[in-house]
């Protein structure tokens, strides 16, 4: 079982990710490309990995911005999945 994480542990972990803030019990990033192309691309990339580790985000495209929300839902909040899918899409990003 997925446990949540506290607060004070999420806030620590937060500091550890660019750009990653809380929000409403979930953690949030909101991703910048060149063009829809490059924003499609790396939606499909964060897809498959979603896929591959059975974890999913709320995703939401506009034109050349990607935000991706993340918290568990077993869990009922934030937890260590959240920060390890995080973690993964900012190196796709990079």
């Amino acid at each position: 079982m997925v446990e949540k994480l506290s607060e004070d542990t999420v806030k620590a972990k937060l500091e550890d990710l660019d750009q990653w803030s809380e929000m409403n019990g979930s953690i949030q990033r909101t991703f910048q490309f060149k063009d829809f192309v490059e924003a499609m691309k790396f939606v499909n990339q964060a897809a498959d990995h979603a896929e591959e580790v059975q974890h999913h985000p709320d995703i939401l495209i506009r034109w050349n911005k990607v935000t991706l929300t993340l918290s568990t839902h077993d869990a009922g909040g934030i937890s260590e999945k959240d920060f390890a899918f995080a973690d993964h899409v900012d190196s796709l990003a990079n």
